[in-house]
């Protein structure tokens, strides 16, 4: 510890009540008759250091089952991302899911920055209770222990903190900005070859150079033969089918042959709750070994004597093909494509060489843009690591 510095609890600190308690409307509160901020615990993913406003209003009756914050109390999640920060800017309502922090006998900034590192963040990481919902009480949030340096100190090191992170945060920004315009560029060039077609395309329907295919489905209580599975969640962000990683099932009787995928088969999610992964597609590279696909999945296969499956599948991960594919496309929950879709989805088709060589040029293009997606998401993890540093060396003393 620092020369100068103490420790204390956070319940010395400042106080700490629960939300969620039985509370009267107290009389100075003015309640707008659309209601008031309701905090719900899902903010506690949310990024920013201030709570200004909601999307959520809280009835005036509700507010009596709920605990009133006001404008410079701290709120902590209690429960899922436990031990997060915030400082309320408004006036709102909270429920059990939040700890409130009032009056801080510290400077709200350096509260806030204790709260935010990880000498911090680890005790609350080591007391909360609980194994699969793990949660804070009053009791253990006010052992918690808070490096506490004289007040000179504590603006000293918030200043440092504060212009710190404004230079971390504007690179943060650039680097997240780099990254999304190398994505952009290759679906900008991806859409131009698919729209300013040259002299020799020809339109066609998919059905017309395809044939489909939906997969197996099985359960748990399959009691046959066993072998690789391709499943939604082997999707992801995926080109390439990973066949290394693939889980192994059980499914009823044996499988027959045209439930197998080979080589340059297209691979796509059919059904899914998340419309984001419905439409993504994978190309299946050589497959050593029976492997298969399930129910969600539909197989799209090609003569590949005539059509390269690597530009087809160039043209289905397009934004312009699965924005198509997805209009009017399934129902409130589940959201889903079809044969019958794929069958009419227009496509256009040079030569089988030229098909090739566009799929050559995409193909690099797609690895100098996955290239530069792994470089700036490596410098943003370094940012954050850095971040980190500086919390720790601020709090114990470094700084």
């Amino acid at each position: 510890m620092k020369m100068g510095w103490q420790t204390k609890t956070l319940g010395e600190i400042c106080d700490i009540e629960r939300g969620g308690s039985p509370r009267p409307i107290q009389k100075f509160i003015t309640i707008d008759p659309n209601g008031i901020n309701w905090i719900k615990i899902g903010d506690a993913t949310a990024s920013g250091k201030y709570i200004y406003k909601t999307e959520e209003k809280i009835k005036p009756e509700g507010v009596k089952r709920s605990r009133m914050v006001y404008e410079g109390d701290f709120i902590l999640s209690n429960s899922m991302s436990f031990g997060r920060p915030y400082i309320m800017k408004t006036t709102g309502c909270i429920h059990d899911g939040w700890l409130v922090l009032r009056q801080p006998k510290v400077d709200p900034d350096y509260l806030y920055h204790a709260l935010s590192s990880d000498l911090v963040f680890d005790q609350f990481d080591r007391l909360a209770a609980g194994s699969t919902v793990r949660n804070l009480n009053i009791g253990l949030a006010k052992s918690v222990e808070i490096p506490y340096p004289p007040l000179p100190e504590q603006r000293r090191i918030v200043g440092l903190l504060d212009e710190a992170f404004e230079g971390l945060a504007t690179a943060k920004a650039n680097a997240e900005k780099n990254r999304k315009n190398a994505r952009a560029l290759f679906e900008s060039h991806l859409q131009s070859v698919f729209t300013q077609r040259g002299p020799g395309w020809v339109e066609k329907r998919l059905a017309d150079v395809a044939d489909f295919k939906n997969g197996l489905n099985f359960t748990r209580q399959s009691d046959g033969q066993t072998l690789r599975m391709v499943g939604v969640g082997d999707f992801q962000d995926h080109s390439i089918v990973p066949i290394e990683t693939l889980q192994s099932v059980t499914i009823d009787g044996k499988l027959s042959d045209d439930y197998l995928i080979r080589r340059n088969d297209i691979l796509t999610v059919r059904s899914n709750g998340s419309k984001d992964l419905v439409g993504r597609c994978m190309l299946v590279p050589d497959v050593d070994g029976m492997t298969s696909f399930s129910g969600f999945i539909i197989r799209i296969r090609f003569d590949t004597r005539v059509i390269s499956s690597r530009f087809m599948l160039h043209f289905m991960k397009s934004s312009a093909t699965r924005d198509r594919l997805m209009r009017d496309g399934g129902g409130a929950n589940i959201s889903n494509i079809n044969q019958a879709k794929l069958a009419e989805l227009p496509v256009s088709l040079p030569s089988f060489s030229r098909q090739e060589e566009i799929a050559n040029r995409l193909d690099d293009l797609r690895e100098e843009t996955q290239r530069l997606d792994r470089l700036y998401s490596r410098k943003l993890a370094a940012l954050e690591a850095l971040k980190k540093s500086l919390l720790h060396r601020a709090f114990s003393g470094q700084l």
